[in-house]
C-alpha cells in the first residue's frame, strides 16, 4: 500500500461555522503546507456570495 500524500479536510464558511455547507478540499499531509490551516475563498450558494472558508477538523470515522 501506498503513502498517502494527502489528507481530506472539511472547508466550513468562517462566519457561520455551523453551516450546513461545506467543501471536501484535499490538502498534503506532510511538509510546511500540512501545519497551516486553510482559508480559501469559495462561492457559498446559500448566501450567493464568495466568502472566507475555513478548515474544520473531521470526526475520526470520516478518515
Amino acid at each position: 500500500m501506498a503513502k498517502k500524500t494527502s489528507v481530506k479536510v472539511r472547508l466550513v464558511p468562517e462566519l457561520k461555522p455551523d453551516s450546513a455547507f461545506n467543501y471536501y478540499v484535499k490538502k498534503p499531509s506532510a511538509g510546511e503546507k500540512a501545519k497551516v490551516k486553510l482559508r480559501v475563498k469559495k462561492y457559498n450558494p446559500s448566501t450567493r456570495k464568495h466568502e472566507w472558508f475555513v478548515e474544520k477538523k473531521l470526526p475520526p470515522h470520516s478518515k
